[in-house]
């Protein structure tokens, strides 16, 4: 018995030491009062005075290259993307398996823009998103080329049937499988090829953009018709002149059409979009994931009937607009790059209580290099941010600048992940989105916002943003 006492006693103080070390209380301090606010619009300050908007002819480039890997092979060679098995990632109840082959293939494909002395180069794959850890190495990679980080717009069509084995980490390890050192070489080397590739074939081009309304093909997973939710897919046109086409598309429904029991490697709805368009009338396209957050696909069909139903009908709507968009060899242009302050980890145990920030980061570590980055060209406002980022959030930022007569789209997955940037309003509900992958508190989401009104004002040229 005075060995149970002692071992009771234990037990006691370790759950009462955890209580005190391991939690906190929510932090509700107003955003703008906190030192990670005021250390982002110090920032934002520096970029006012260094922001040009140019008015000047556009050149565009063009290139792809392959991440569909060979599997099965005897043992890794990354050069060449041959691998003993590749997971999936995107879905846990997975477990990490090995995917059983390809149904169809994968790339990272990019275009580079130039307009006056300003270039960027906007970079999609069909990933889930861009691993932070990858990111950070092609721009190492790049930076030797003379090729900045602000010059580089990322983002994942964020299909949940594509390669996994990039994520370090236990959470890293839950979403995308083990590690594999080869597989995040070989990533990197093709990213970098795609980019350079892409500057090096800049050419006189002619763009154009627009937006349409594909509400049919996605809805609000959250809160289902109590809520909004972004219907809008986004496109920039590109065409060299006398040579190569080029579309970017974006749109906001999740790439979950197959969910966790299929084992197949494949790009989802994206890729069918992105096939049909190069089959029709463009010689590149690229998908950009959308605001994402709490929205899911829409559409009938079984296996991969779904997928193909979502992506070749939302091809077949892009290219009815195509045929009226008129395209312009001079635009107004220009882009800047946020690197954000984050708060300190508060991840949800209750309504009132969550970890320490001290534990959170045992669990996974702070994110570094995570950037805010908007561009302009002509009309069009397009900014990218680090999460899954809420059609809802993107809806509000769209119908403001409408009235001020720009067109915007929000995408996500920008080359680092800091969760679901959602709704304050929605954070104590007990919901995936905000319980599990609400990692920064129930301020995040208007802290998020806010520098995005903030860059928008930037690159508009406008105050009442």
């Amino acid at each position: 018995m005075k060995k149970f006492g002692i071992i009771t006693g234990i037990i006691l103080a370790v759950l009462v030491f955890l209580f005190f070390t391991g939690t906190s209380f929510i932090d509700h301090t107003p955003y703008f009062e906190s030192e990670y606010f005021k250390t982002s619009c110090a920032r934002i300050d520096s970029l006012k005075k260094s922001a040009e908007i140019v008015n000047d002819s556009i050149q565009a480039g063009f290139a792809k290259a392959s991440i569909t890997p060979t599997l099965n092979n005897p043992e890794d060679h990354f050069e060449e993307g041959k691998f003993t098995q590749v997971p999936l990632a995107g879905f846990g109840a997975r477990k990490g398996k090995a995917s059983t082959g390809i149904h169809d293939s994968i790339f990272v494909k990019a275009v580079a823009l130039k307009a006056g002395h300003q270039t960027i180069v906007f970079v999609g794959a069909d990933l889930l998103i861009m691993p932070p850890n990858i990111i950070d190495s092609v721009t190492a990679v790049l930076a030797r080329k003379g090729i900045r980080r602000d010059q580089l717009f990322f983002s994942a069509t964020h299909s949940h049937s594509s390669l996994g084995g990039w994520g370090p980490g236990y959470v890293g390890e839950q979403f995308a499988g083990k590690e594999n050192k080869n597989l995040e070489k070989w990533l990197v080397q093709q990213i970098s090829k795609a980019v350079s590739s892409a500057l090096a074939d800049l050419r006189p081009a002619r763009i154009g953009s627009g937006c349409f309304d594909a509400g049919i093909y996605t809805r609000n997973r959250f809160i289902g018709e109590l809520g909004t939710k972004n219907n809008d897919f986004c496109f920039i046109s590109l065409e060299q002149i006398g040579h190569r086409k080029a579309v970017i598309g974006s749109f906001s429904a999740h790439s979950t059409t197959m969910g966790a029991g299929n084992m197949e490697i494949s790009a989802d709805y994206p890729g069918y979009w992105e096939r049909k368009m190069e089959a029709t009338s463009a010689d590149l396209a690229v998908f950009f994931a959308g605001s994402v957050g709490s929205q899911s696909p829409a559409g009938e069909g079984k296996g991969f009937e779904k997928p193909k139903l979502i992506g070749e009908a939302l091809a077949d709507s892009l290219n009815l607009h195509l045929s009226q968009i008129a395209l312009s060899d001079q635009v107004k242009f220009t882009s800047v790059t946020l690197k954000m302050q984050l708060p300190e980890y508060h991840m949800r145990l209750t309504t009132k209580i969550d970890l320490s920030s001290f534990v959170s980061k045992k669990l996974m570590p702070s994110p570094g290099n995570v950037y805010l980055q908007a561009v302009r060209i002509e009309n069009l406002l397009w900014i990218t941010a680090p999460c899954d980022f809420s059609g809802e959030y993107a809806l509000q930022l769209k119908n403001t600048l409408a009235a001020k007569g720009f067109i915007a789209n929000v995408s996500s997955f920008n080359g680092n992940y800091v969760g679901y940037i959602v709704p304050g309003r929605y954070y104590y509900m007990d919901e995936y989105e905000s319980k599990l992958m609400g990692w920064f508190g129930p301020n995040m989401g208007e802290y998020t916002m806010d520098l995005i009104r903030q860059l928008s004002k930037i690159v508009t040229n406008s105050e009442n943003i």
